[in-house]
């Protein structure tokens, strides 16, 4: 096919170099179109085209919070394409584009304000904001689909090969004739790695027509757009290994990853321990400053940080190993019908379990079961501190055991794991701003945002029901000797199985249908 000057000149074409990029070892790779893993092309493209149209082909939108009785589009959420975006570093980028470095550095580090930036005693500070680097795209095809739609045909990029090395690329004719073009369905374009570049051009200062580089991949599964940003911004030791699973959910269940040296179990392992010093930090938490966390002892202190830890790897932060029925932790492997993984990040994990914790603190605080007040009896209850003895009693209550807190662990994340498409979960999104840094107000914020969210009534429920089982060790006061007895099969490497068990068994006469239900399907999974 020849190319004449005419065609170039269309406003909806684009030149593109057609990279061939294969080795014959390739063909040994495991394909698997079920697992988001089909064969892709043996070739990428290479062309430049203006932020604003790649903007507007890509569709990135922004996470705003699920409000209550908001009509929620999960289209625009799908997991595993959409990235979380932090608003600064766009707006940083749009001033080193704009300015140039070094006055594109945050303000609080060079504090140059705006009025600075243009007067004439700083103009010699002014350098172009180039960026040479290539943002990194999938363009659909016709048979892709994300949550069951496509892309309309007249939204799709059409790709032309004039030989093995040039293409030309059609846009769709309307973003040509209409600035305010949107797609009738599916966007065409995904964004694999580039979008704080792209939000930077949101910026009304900025020339639409300023082009960045573009590598465009064709039909690329998303397993595949996973594994490039892995290896574009972790491997290379970019950013943080556990900053990049809030940023791309999907990495955190990829089967590649798991199996991969250390860098999977170093992940989860750092998320547990940032989820333990969170729970221990955060003013609300029931467990402020009550965890052991460097070996000391101290009113309450019974659950070292390790024991935490490692009770969070087998439950919230579980992998799910096979295809089987096996629940797998929130936090951690694909959840509901459509096997999803929820876009959650730290901040929001961190306020999920707090609020669990505050729910069954309130719980036992408002119980009046023989064996909690057998555990306040000759005790005041420490309204201050909310230590009631039934709840931090050092080794007299469960609830501030290892086992104890590993049972509860289990049972708020297995049964809102089996429920997660009733309760909603993958609706719960908060602002980009208060997803990414998990400070206490950001925290605070997400504890807000949960309590209009359905699971919230669901963890209630839980814990009031918890609350009447007698959550007594074996040395506790009041206990016959039958009962200590008893209470002493709950010890051991084999206690942490069995509390879960008799947990479960003790939902399934809870008078709450959901519970029955949610907790004899788990008991059925094993």
């Amino acid at each position: 096919m020849k190319i004449n000057e005419e065609e170039l000149s269309k406003p909806n074409q684009i030149l593109a170099i057609k990279v061939q990029q294969w080795l014959e070892s390739w063909d040994e790779v495991r394909w698997d179109g079920s697992e988001h893993r089909r064969q892709p092309d043996m070739h990428f493209y290479l062309f430049s085209l203006s932020a604003s149209r790649l903007r507007k082909l890509s569709g990135i939108n922004k996470r705003e919070r699920i409000i209550q009785n908001k009509e929620y589009n999960p289209q625009d959420k799908e997991t595993g394409i959409q990235r979380r975006h932090d608003k600064k570093r766009s707006e940083e980028i749009a001033n080193y584009v704009r300015y140039g470095y070094p006055l594109s550095e945050p303000r609080e580090k060079h504090r140059l304000t705006e009025a600075f930036k243009v007067s004439e005693e700083f103009r010699d500070l002014q350098q172009p904001g180039w960026l040479p680097t290539a943002v990194i795209i999938n363009i659909l095809k016709k048979e892709d689909k994300r949550k069951g739609k496509s892309a309309y045909d007249t939204d799709l990029l059409q790709i032309k090969d004039i030989n093995n090395q040039i293409s030309l690329i059609d846009l769709p004719t309307k973003l040509t004739e209409n600035t305010d073009w949107k797609p009738q369905s599916l966007h065409p374009i995904e964004i694999i790695d580039g979008q704080h570049r792209l939000f930077a051009f949101d910026d009304k200062d900025l020339d639409d027509k300023f082009e960045i580089p573009v590598v465009a991949f064709h039909g690329l599964d998303i397993s595949w757009q996973a594994y490039l940003f892995w290896t574009i911004n972790i491997r290379p030791v970019k950013i943080n290994p556990s900053l990049a699973f809030d940023l791309y959910p999907l990495l955190r269940t990829e089967e590649w990853l798991e199996k991969a040296a250390e860098n999977h179990l170093i992940y989860r392992q750092a998320r547990a321990q940032e989820l333990v010093e969170l729970l221990w930090s955060h003013p609300e938490s029931p467990w402020h400053q009550r965890i052991n966390m460097l070996g000391d002892s101290g009113m309450g202190k019974t659950v070292k940080q390790a024991a935490w830890i490692t009770s969070l790897l087998v439950t919230y932060l579980r992998p799910k190993k096979d295809k089987s029925s096996r629940i797998g932790g929130l936090f951690g492997s694909p959840v509901g019908s459509a096997q999803r993984i929820l876009p959650w990040s730290r901040v929001q994990q961190a306020a999920f379990l707090i609020y669990t914790w505050q729910m069954i603190r309130s719980a036992v605080f408002n119980c009046n079961e023989k064996w909690a007040e057998d555990l306040r009896e000759g005790k005041q209850k420490n309204l201050l501190d909310n230590l009631d003895p039934a709840f931090g009693g050092s080794f007299e209550t469960l609830l501030n055991t290892n086992i104890g807190t590993r049972g509860f662990l289990y049972i708020t994340n297995d049964l809102t794991y089996i429920y997660s498409d009733e309760l909603e979960l993958e609706n719960w999104l908060l602002g980009d701003e208060e997803s990414d840094n998990p400070d206490q107000q950001a925290i605070t914020n997400a504890l807000e945002s949960l309590l209009e969210q359905p699971v919230a009534s669901f963890i209630r429920d839980i814990a009031d029901h918890l609350a009447s089982y007698d959550w007594r060790t074996p040395s506790a006061p009041g206990l016959s000797s039958s009962e200590s007895q008893s209470k002493k099969t709950i010890s051991g490497g084999s206690g942490y199985k069995e509390l879960r068990l008799q947990l479960l068994h003790h939902l399934e006469h809870s008078n709450s249908s959901s519970l029955v239900t949610a907790a004899t399907k788990v008991l059925e999974i094993g």
